[in-house]
């Protein structure tokens, strides 16, 4: 087979580096399914790795990505056969298996999700772990009985992936969404995809109090630290808050009050080591409930070179939305 590019993370005595590479197959990692890489996209937590702001990744030399979408080349898994559409997300790829920058790629069949037919490979890069994230988050929530007559639901890091894709899927689903931002400027396109109402993130950054006025019955926070704690102590009696993420911290300063005195349920959500079955239920619920219009109005396409200086703006908050990355 023909050499492919990826782009490989090194480490060295000043630091780390990355440089686009010609590999052979031979140099990928075990695995029993090889997939022709399409497309990928650019999480925050692919910008972390990128950027080395945080130690995501764990073994050197690495491919980062921490998702793909392809066709299968070969496999000796039962379930899948060359041409089959896959898309995987998390397992520790891009972190300590080779990952979604690179045109090529082996891994374990049992990782792989194939594709729904609702969605092209660049949409499903477009929703991605931020989306496929979003939509754990909603499945939480309904597991914990908040349905739209609840009252609404706070989206914070509005403006980002996960934010994006939970206000597109809570909104067609009938939630009343409030949005929480630091970009004020992004109130239309907020608004667009679905959001009834948009308040500064300023709201939620300081020290929180114990209990606050009850404000929603639920939260999506992709944020952590004091965000989070301020989305709990405004919870309803019997709501529930699906954390997910921490751009802004991760710590949590914040009280029991409003799980003792409001019987409030903070539901940890993990895309990375989610069971198979889990991830199947979130493809497929996203491709019932997702707005593909509303995808395409979030989505920006880059070729695959610009992933090193997105992954920088990623992390300072300048991207918008979703990115889908051009691999072929």
């Amino acid at each position: 087979m023909q050499p492919f590019k990826a782009l490989l993370a090194t480490k060295g005595p000043t630091g780390q580096s990355l440089a686009w590479q010609q590999l052979a197959l031979a140099e990928l990692m075990e695995g029993d399914v090889v997939v022709r890489v399409s497309h990928s996209t650019v999480n925050y937590k692919d910008g972390l790795a990128i950027t080395g702001k945080a130690p995501v990744i764990r073994r050197w030399p690495m491919i980062p990505g921490i998702d793909f979408a392809g066709e299968v080349v070969s496999s000796t898994h039962a379930e899948f056969k060359p041409g089959d559409p896959v898309v995987l997300n998390g397992w520790g790829v891009g972190e300590t298996h080779y990952g979604g920058y690179a045109q090529m790629a082996r891994v374990k069949g049992d990782w792989l999700v194939r594709r729904p037919a609702e969605f092209s490979a660049a949409e499903s890069m477009a929703i991605g772990t931020a989306g496929y994230t979003a939509m754990l988050c909603v499945l939480a929530l309904e597991r914990h009985g908040v349905t739209p007559a609840s009252g609404p639901v706070l989206v914070t890091g509005a403006a980002g992936g996960v934010g994006s894709i939970a206000i597109a899927l809570l909104a067609k689903l009938g939630y009343q969404v409030v949005a929480s931002t630091g970009r004020p400027t992004e109130t239309d396109y907020l608004k667009g995809l679905g959001a009834s109402e948009v308040i500064d993130r300023a709201e939620l950054s300081k020290p929180a109090r114990p209990l606050n006025k009850e404000r929603w019955a639920g939260a999506v926070d992709a944020v952590g630290s004091h965000t989070l704690a301020n989305a709990l102590s405004m919870t309803k009696y019997g709501g529930t808050v699906a954390a997910c993420g921490l751009a802004g911290g991760m710590d949590l300063p914040g009280s029991v009050a409003p799980f003792i005195l409001r019987g409030v349920t903070l539901a940890g959500i993990d895309s990375v080591m989610a069971p198979k079955p889990a991830r199947i239920e979130a493809w497929a619920r996203l491709a019932r409930d997702l707005d593909r219009s509303k995808l395409k109005a979030l989505t920006v396409t880059h070729p695959a070179a610009d992933v090193v200086a997105l992954g920088s703006d990623i992390v300072a908050g300048k991207v918008r939305g979703r990115v889908v990355l051009e691999l072929g």
